[in-house]
This record gives C-alpha cells, structure tokens and sequence, in this order.
C-alpha cells in the first residue's frame, strides 16, 4: 500500500512539473531571444510560487503559528489559482499560435505581392538594351555642377555616398515571426489569468450573493407555508477570510430576515485559539427560530470538539446527530462523515430513528453524498454544502463526479436535496464559474 502511495506521489509530482516546465517554455523561454535574466526570472517566479503555495497548505494542516500561516496564505494560494488558470491559457494559446502564424504569413505574402518593382539605375537600363539599339535620350539636362558633366561619361561612384535605399524590411520580421506571435500569446495568456483570478477573488471578498428557492413539501402543514431556512455553508474562516468576512455573512444573512438559520458545516480552518475572534459575528445571527450548526469535514481538521462548543457560546444550537421538533416539522442534524476516524460519524438512527414520520423532515448534513442514508429514514429535504459549486472552473467536474448534486435542488425517490455553493472559499480565495451563495430556502405547503 504504501509503495503504492509513493508511486502515485511520484507521478502526481511527475505531472506538476511537466506542466510548470511548459508554462516556463511558453511564457518566457519561447519569449526571448537566449538564455538571460528574464528566463531566470520566470524560473524563480514559478518556482518560489510553488515553495509559497506548499508552504501555505503545510502550514496550515500542521497548525503552524498563526502568524505565519497568514503570510504565506495570500502569495501561496493565490499562486495555485493562478497556476491553474496560466496553465489553461497557455493550452488555449495552442490553438491560436498557428492561426496568428498563418494570418502574418499571408498578410506578409500580400505586401511583397502590392510592393512596385525597385527604380534601376541607368547604367543597368543601359546594360538591358539589345545590341544595335539606340539608347534614349535624356529628358532633363545633366547637372552642370556634377562631374563629368558634359562629357557624356557617367560619373565615378562615389565611395563615401550612401547605398541606394531599398525597401524596408517588415517589423515582422525583427524579431522573426515565431518569436512575435510567441509573445502575443504568452502576453495575452498572461493577461488572461491575472485577469480570471483578480475577478474570482474580488467576487469572494466582496461577499456572497443572496440566492431563493422554493420547495414544496408533500407533508408539511399549512400553517407552515412560507417558512424561510436561511442556509450558509463553508463559509472557511482562516487565514485569509477573518473576521470581516464573518461580519458580512453575519449581515447578509440577518438582511434576509429568515424564520431559521442552518450553518452546514465548514465554518473555519483552524483553532478556535487562532480563529475565535474571527468567528465572533457569529453571535450576531437573528431569526426567529434560532440558528443551528452541523459539522462539516475542515471541522474535524480544526478541532471540532473545541469548535462545537465555541459556537454554542457563540448563541448557536449543534446538532450532533440529534433533533428538535419545532411547532410544524422535525428539524435534525448529523456529524460529517470525517468524524468517523474519531468515533464522532453519522448516527442516523440516534437523530431519526424514533421521530414520528408523519411530520415533515428537514436534515442538515454537510455533504451530498449522506443523501442515500436520507432516503433510507425518510427524510424530505436534506440541505447540505461541500462541493463549493466546482469553486474554479474546471473543478465543477471533478467535484460533479464525486458528489451526487453539484449544487441546486434535486430529487431522491422522496426525498430532496438542495446544495449550496457556499459562502466563502477553501484555498484559493478564489471562484470562476461558481459564485457564492447564501440561499433562502422557502418552504412551501401542498395544502396551502
């Protein structure tokens, strides 16, 4: 098994290189000239943000000094978002290096084919005129002051005189053609990727979205029809979103006056040492039913013990693997999956087993995949989190194929699923192609 491991390991790493390696080539080696300083530059730029990138996810699963953890968070985990995104530039680049090759070709080609034929000197009209012909004569005097003038005799050239001048060579062509069209993609790949994750960061930082949906629930009464269940997951307080990001999920989802709020999991990435104060506009959440918390996997990487009870200080009701029954359905919750390696996993029958079925059922659990065990309890809507929405395109279809539901409502036998992208970001600070989200969920009643 542990062969196995490494050699994984090794191919993984085999793969990241190559692919720097490239991003290298076409950025800068395919860029210049010869080996020089802007060669070396790219070389120490790729690889130190690669050494910052490591040092940041190190660092943070090790638990190192907060401090440091911050440092090396924002150049580390912006440079893996921008690594993804060189990368896909420059593979799309491919595809335009030899359509721009081919345009200059053919416009070069066009110029050479419009350009007039170079004016000759007399003497070399002179040389074409067939044997027994008359020269023509002159239309214009000669110069009196010239030399030789009058005799009839063309001049001596005169060595220190400019060459004739001939037509100037394309700027095309100085550099070549390769090396230009080189440029352009690389500059324009460039600009590209800085561009993606400039947008995808600022959309993270600015705050999440408010997002409504409507779901109808065959079981619930009518007195219940319209109840808002504000969600918010992975929201991924850490060295990077701190507490000012809190506060503007904190205010987002008060804004939206919800009847419930239901935080599914991934709430920090790290200590409540290091992150209690971040996580204190917590205590800030109103609604009228209260506000709950399930954990979520980053939970059991950050101590989760130590995080359930520091949101119930916070004003917040966990729920671990237990329920409540409140006036017109059951509203239950059950540990990630990641605390089964500390005995603290899903119990489905400790939270469901004895609830009157009767009643509608909402469940919080943070990831998708607990939808089978759902349906098997008969549960009505399971809200859940996790994926992130693919949080950087292409990701969506790596996380697309690991979870049963990407994002959004979908149906399980009779059971529903909605999925939130989340309000924050794990890693990279970044999101392309999955904007984050707080969803109001309302419920609606098929009696009303």
């Amino acid at each position: 098994m542990v062969v196995v491991f490494a050699l994984v390991a090794l191919a993984v790493v085999g793969v990241i290189a190559t692919a720097n390696w490239y991003v290298w080539r076409r950025l800068f080696r395919d860029t210049t000239r010869a080996p020089g300083p802007v060669r070396r530059v790219g070389a120490v730029v790729i690889a130190g943000g690669w050494v910052l990138a490591v040092g940041a996810l190190v660092a943070e699963r090790t638990g190192a000094p907060f401090p440091l953890q911050q440092i090396l968070a924002w150049p580390g985990f912006l440079w893996l978002a921008l690594s993804i995104y060189l990368l896909l530039a420059v593979l799309a680049g491919e595809v335009v290096r030899p359509l721009l090759r081919r345009f200059l070709e053919r416009r070069a080609a066009g110029r050479r084919q419009a350009e007039p034929e170079p004016r000759t000197s007399p003497v070399e009209d002179a040389a074409r005129i067939p044997a027994g012909t008359a020269p023509p004569k002159a239309t214009e005097a000669p110069d009196a002051d010239a030399p030789d003038a009058g005799t009839g005799t063309p001049a001596a050239p005169d060595p220190g005189a400019a060459a004739p001048a001939t037509a100037p060579e394309s700027p095309l062509a100085l550099p070549s053609r390769r090396l230009f069209v080189s440029r352009v993609v690389a500059g324009a790949a460039a600009a590209a990727a800085v561009g993606t994750v400039g947008y995808g960061t600022y959309g993270v930082l600015n705050g999440p979205s408010v997002k409504r949906v409507t779901v109808p629930l065959a079981k619930l009464p009518r007195a219940a029809h319209g109840f808002r269940i504000a969600v918010v997951s992975d929201i991924h307080l850490g060295p990077v979103l701190g507490r000012g990001f809190a506060r503007k999920v904190v205010d987002t989802i008060n804004s939206t006056q919800p009847d419930l709020i239901a935080v599914v999991g991934d709430l920090v990435d790290g200590s409540v040492k290091d992150l209690g104060p971040a996580a204190a506009p917590l205590a800030g959440l109103r609604a009228r039913h209260g506000a709950y918390f399930v954990t979520g996997n980053h939970e059991y990487f950050s101590g989760a013990e130590q995080w359930v009870a520091e949101v119930r200080r916070l004003g917040l009701i966990p729920l671990e693997n237990a329920r409540t029954e409140l006036p017109h359905f059951d509203l239950a919750g059950v540990n990630d999956v990641a605390g089964e390696d500390e005995g603290q996993g899903p119990d489905y029958a400790k939270a469901l087993g004895d609830r009157d079925r009767a009643r509608a059922c909402v469940l919080l659990a943070h990831q998708p995949v607990m939808i089978h065990d759902a349906v098997d309890h008969g549960v009505d809507l399971q809200l859940s989190g996790h994926t992130h929405g693919g949080q950087l395109w292409p990701g969506n279809l790596i996380a697309g194929a690991a979870n049963p539901t990407l994002a959004g409502l979908e149906r399980y036998g009779d059971t529903q699923l909605y999925v939130s992208r989340g309000a924050g970001a794990w890693g990279p600070p970044t999101r392309v192609g999955a904007e984050s989200d707080i969803t109001v969920i309302e419920l609606a009643s098929r009696q009303a």
